[in-house]
């Protein structure tokens, strides 16, 4: 049966570590997607402060508090224009691979940005340009994922790099690598053109890479022009059906994470995607 968790920022502000995951087993959460720098106040997470001593001390914490965490979320622009940005983006995740190791994390997962110094979106992001700087980031990171045993979770956006299926497919056979894996976010790969056509966009992800599908984001949309706005699950135009369908017949244990929920709406969300499940 699917296995469901929540973004931990969702769950409460930023604070302290301890109070952090004790807030997460408060509200009967075990399993989440945490990003260091979005939840956790009392710890500078740049490059260079990481230490083993660290990351065994966030793993008795979570052990602790019986918490998993699905995907350590690192969500860095590997197509930086500017060279020594990207450097450093790519040295930040790099340290949060070793974390992920020691912590018991499913996987590092990270969107593949645009080319632009502040994530604008731009049209150059969809040229060749841009495919080969992600290209060499990531040439970059899973070598290292690779010797330390982790897998790199990549995850197509309509307006990023990855922007459809074919580009996701196109990526993979490049790396080539065991260690990198998809985090399929249905909802951002529709383009504001698609909205009609959701199974067909579903259909191609899970026909060129099925495989390679280990995590789910699960949220809705709705669009005004061609900004796409977040819902919570089933108050949108996202249509379910098509992604349970798949899910079933190949991913029938695979984690939803959901996404702009909340603690007070979290357990009614997952019997939202419980029920559209098994309707299928």
């Amino acid at each position: 049966m699917l296995s469901f968790g929540m973004r931990c920022h969702d769950i409460c502000p930023k604070m302290p570590m301890e109070a952090l995951f004790e807030e997460v087993r408060a509200n009967g959460i075990d399993q989440i997607q945490l990003a260091f720098g979005k939840s956790i106040s009392d710890y500078d997470f740049s490059p260079g402060h990481y230490s083993a001593g660290f990351a065994h001390y966030i793993d008795r914490l979570l052990k602790k508090n019986g918490i998993h965490v699905a995907v350590l979320g690192c969500y860095i622009n590997p197509i930086n224009p500017i060279e020594s940005k990207r450097q450093a983006e790519v040295a930040k995740f790099i340290e949060h691979l070793k974390y992920a190791k020691i912590i018991g994390a499913d996987m590092v997962g990270t969107e593949t940005g645009r080319l632009s110094p502040d994530m604008k979106v731009t049209p150059e992001t969809f040229t060749e340009t841009a495919y080969q700087r992600l290209l060499k980031s990531m040439r970059e990171i899973v070598p290292a994922a690779e010797k330390l045993g982790v897998t790199v979770g990549v995850e197509g956006v309509f307006d990023h790099t990855l922007y459809s299926p074919a580009m996701m497919q196109r990526f993979l056979e490049d790396i080539d690598s065991p260690n990198v894996e998809v985090i399929l976010d249905s909802v951002n790969l529709i383009h504001p053109e698609e909205v009609s056509c959701q199974a067909e966009v579903i259909d191609q992800a899970f026909d060129y890479y099925g495989d390679k599908i280990t995590m789910l984001h699960m949220k809705d949309f709705v669009f005004d022009g061609n900004n796409q706005i977040f819902r919570h699950v089933g108050e949108g135009l996202f249509q379910y059906e098509p992604l349970m369908k798949r899910l079933k017949e190949a991913k029938p244990h695979i984690t939803m994470l959901l996404e702009n929920s909340n603690k007070e709406r979290y357990h009614s969300d997952v019997e939202f995607l419980k029920e559209a499940y098994n309707r299928v």
